[in-house]
């Protein structure tokens, strides 16, 4: 949001210094501001037609797709608590050892 903020900021600080320092006066700013407009008017309905074509080509989101995009997930993590015993957190190991009598 703050990026888009600035962004205007910047295009009205633009066209004020060009009010400024144009020789035509309101009449120049008046055709930049025209031309900014439909240069963001026609980047809007691109960016509008590329999401609607990605939506349309991904399709809906069907049972299948979900328990396979799971069952994926947990093939690739399987064993990522494996990978490094000695990292920050985990205890060690233990070595087996002999059983401990516990009441019955």
């Amino acid at each position: 949001m703050k990026r888009v903020i600035r962004i205007h900021i910047g295009m009205f600080l633009a066209l004020c210094a060009e009010l400024l320092l144009a020789q035509c006066g309101l009449l120049s700013v008046l055709m930049s501001a025209v031309a900014v407009a439909s240069t963001t008017a026609v980047a809007a309905a691109l960016t509008l037609c590329a999401v609607l074509v990605a939506a349309v080509r991904t399709g809906p989101l069907t049972p299948t797709r979900i328990r396979t995009a799971i069952r994926d997930r947990e093939l690739r993590t399987a064993f990522l608590a494996q990978r490094d015993p000695d990292a920050r957190g985990r205890r060690r190991p233990r070595a087996p050892g002999r059983l401990v009598l516990t009441a019955a």
